[in-house]
């Protein structure tokens, strides 16, 4: 019982959670961001709607700009709509191992397209980082995240300079058009007729962050207004979500406590972390033994990877939490518990931000046209039990409580699609 009071006092029970009311908080923040005030969630229009025809034939360039990684390539759609994918290469995020001018920054993007500009006339740049979209489909940078150190870039935009680099070498750009978008709408856009008689179309990514992408109806959105429908961006790992007091510990202990708390409760850079601190709480409160607490007080760190393991199998000797528990049945039934109720928890704080834009989207509600929700990134599929959690309880919130119906997909390099999709729409 010594570990279910714990969890119990420090809130870490998946049944303390009231979905209805964190719900309806979801969406109170997505209608405030999308009418203009104030909110945790900006709910960025992005000028591109869900309802796009897909052309073949014809060739976009395809810039991802993602975490660490920077990947250009050539995408083309056959007469059959399948996509091909040719040219790829992958470097490194410019601004990733230094300081970086926005001149710098430039210069190494158009480096790394140079040799496919005379292959299109259209750009698609997947910008995983924030920014302001415009109506010309440009995007200017607000900030980067992943350690990223390209100050001089913040507030410019991103293709006007991109092709003012090209001209600069020489390369003709007057027919040139770049659409600059989030990879969770190049995830919604990459799931537009994988399935037919979908109701709709959410984009979902569970990584190192995450972030969510459905389509609203222009009149709702403040700056917009009119007919019609776009996809927008929510950035749903910045929700407000109420805290307990030791996730309020956990948050006061990360870089900028200040922000994006929904995406500290569940994404693969923090679950880890989180894990970490309540396993040191629970130590404290002798929840372990001591030969438990002597082995762990040496642990300095745990990452989502590590709990993941262990819970994948608690019976493997050299995983450092099997490690900790070595010598006692208890330590270790009780770690493998206290960890999977975490990543229960952090499910159920998934299904919700889901459940938001479903209703939100007014989607999906005849079980014969569900919505598709576009699910994306390695912490979502690769974290034990936080996928099968999030679907159960997607089902019995969703479709079970609100007659809201959907299926999950997943579809292999969903910023690449979805990117060359937007940028064959302008």
């Amino acid at each position: 019982m010594k570990l279910q009071d714990f969890m119990t006092r420090y809130s870490l029970l998946p049944g303390l959670v009231d979905e209805e009311r964190l719900t309806r908080g979801f969406i109170s923040e997505m209608k405030r961001g999308l009418s203009g005030e104030k909110s945790s969630l900006d709910m960025i229009p992005t000028y591109q709607s869900e309802d796009v025809a897909i052309e073949s034939g014809r060739s976009v360039i395809v810039i991802d700009a993602g975490g660490t990684n920077f990947r250009t390539c050539l995408v083309t759609f056959d007469d059959e709509q399948r996509v091909v994918i040719s040219d790829f290469r992958k470097s490194r995020m410019p601004g990733f191992e230094r300081e970086v001018s926005a001149k710098e920054f430039f210069s190494i993007i158009a480096d790394n397209i140079e040799r496919l500009v005379d292959k299109s006339d259209r750009i698609a740049f997947c910008f995983s980082y924030s920014a302001r979209i415009t109506r010309d489909h440009d995007g200017i940078v607000v900030d980067f995240s992943k350690e990223i150190k390209a100050s001089e870039v913040i507030g410019m935009k991103l293709g006007e300079n991109l092709l003012a680099e090209l001209a600069g070498r020489g390369h003709d750009i007057s027919k040139k058009k770049v659409t600059v978008l989030n990879d969770t709408v190049a995830t919604l856009l990459a799931a537009v007729g994988s399935r037919k008689g979908a109701d709709g179309y959410i984009g979902f990514i569970l990584g190192t962050g995450t972030n969510t992408a459905y389509s609203e109806k222009n009149a709702n959105i403040r700056e917009v207004g009119g007919d019609g429908s776009q996809i927008i961006n929510t950035e749903s790992g910045a929700y407000d979500i109420p805290l307990s007091a030791i996730d309020r510990a956990f948050i006061e202990s990360t870089k900028k406590p200040e922000i994006h708390h929904f995406e500290k409760l569940v994404s693969g850079a923090y679950l880890g972390p989180f894990a970490h601190l309540v396993i040191s709480k629970a130590v404290e409160e002798r929840v372990f033994t001591r030969g438990f607490a002597a082995r762990f007080g040496k642990l300095e760190s745990l990452s989502t990877i590590e709990l993941s393991s262990y819970l994948e199998n608690p019976l493997d000797d050299e995983n450092v939490l099997s490690i900790c528990a070595e010598g006692s049945r208890n330590d270790a039934k009780n770690l493998y518990v206290l960890l999977r109720t975490i990543v229960e928890r952090a499910a159920k704080f998934t299904a919700i931000n889901i459940s938001a834009a479903v209703l939100k989207s007014g989607r999906g509600k005849d079980p014969r046209h569900p919505v598709v929700i576009n699910a994306d990134g390695t912490t979502f599929y690769r974290t034990k039990y936080l996928r099968q959690y999030t679907l159960e309880y997607l089902h019995q919130y969703l479709e079970v409580k609100k007659e809201r119906y959907f299926e999950i997909v997943n579809i292999e390099d969903s910023p690449v699609i979805g990117s060359a999709i937007a940028g064959l729409s302008i």
